[in-house]
């Protein structure tokens, strides 16, 4: 069984034995029938995942590896907001009729701003000083801007990242550690699909930026299971598991911008049957 695995069901059990019910409480989301969709929540989960020793992807079910790369590089990337940009369909629900989300998630990536090295983006100032500043305390992203929000389709799940390089032990490499912010998160529909991709995203940086990958530290305010879900966590977590798959990243890409998805494969992923079929709420 791979760590991802050993987190995701010790996770899963903390939320059914010890979370807090919102049932009855005044929520926002909703299934599709327009019945309120409440959850089992936990508040502060945080999980630590050793990006030098494994990659963090389930194997208790088939899990997505590339739609989530191909939203990452949507995000962080091509830094758009426009779902006509991005091959899935997962932001469809929240779209308007051009394709636009608002101001949320890559729009605010691509917002330049001024630094007294010139003007740039979050991005490009991310790689600017994990190359020229690596030991700097603050490389970070943030995309949950106030005086945007009410032009946000959706506010922003996953809104920020914070960066810390340290040195090895008895070695001159240097290894890039990371934290995601994140401010809620659909245990079973996104919890996954979220690590993967932002321990890509820590991959891609390292690799630009001739670091080696450390940490990805994962911080969930609200960590939460759907009522409807519950049933299907409950026969996921008894699941068998399987040995982390080996990550293959083209070690040829130096340029953040030149990554594709065809630049990114899974070797010997075993694993479960996808869990098919999982309601979403909105």
């Amino acid at each position: 069984m791979g760590l991802a695995d050993c987190i995701f069901v010790d996770m899963c059990r903390d939320v059914l034995e010890n979370g807090v019910s919102t049932e009855g409480e005044k929520i926002r989301p909703k299934w599709e029938d327009g019945s309120f969709a409440y959850t089992i929540k936990k508040f502060g989960v945080v999980n630590r995942y050793d990006l030098s020793k494994e990659f963090p992807i389930l194997t208790l079910r088939k899990s997505p590896f590339i739609s989530p790369i191909d939203e990452i590089l949507w995000i962080w990337q091509k830094k758009s907001n426009n779902v006509h940009d991005l091959n899935s369909h997962i932001w469809d629900s929240w779209a308007d009729d051009s394709g636009s989300i608002g101001k949320a998630y890559g729009y605010q990536l691509g917002v330049k701003h001024q630094y007294k090295e010139g003007l740039m983006d979050q991005v490009d100032r991310i790689i600017y000083d994990l190359k020229n500043n690596p030991y700097s305390r603050r490389i970070m992203t943030n995309i949950y801007v106030h005086q945007d929000l009410h032009e946000m389709k959706l506010y922003p799940c996953a809104y920020s990242m914070t960066f810390n390089v340290t040195k090895k032990k008895d070695k001159d490499r240097l290894v890039l550690n990371a934290i995601l912010n994140q401010r809620s998160n659909d245990i079973l529909a996104a919890n996954s699909w979220n690590v993967c991709q932002y321990a890509v995203l820590v991959h891609m940086l390292a690799q630009v930026c001739n670091l080696e990958v450390g940490e990805l530290v994962h911080v969930i305010a609200d960590a939460h299971i759907y009522d409807r879900h519950i049933p299907i966590i409950r026969e996921l977590i008894e699941q068998p598991a399987y040995d982390a798959p080996t990550f293959w990243m083209n070690p040829e890409i130096r340029d953040f911008y030149q990554f594709s998805i065809d630049d990114f494969k899974l070797i010997d992923y075993q694993c479960g049957p996808k869990v098919g079929n999982i309601p979403i709420a909105v």
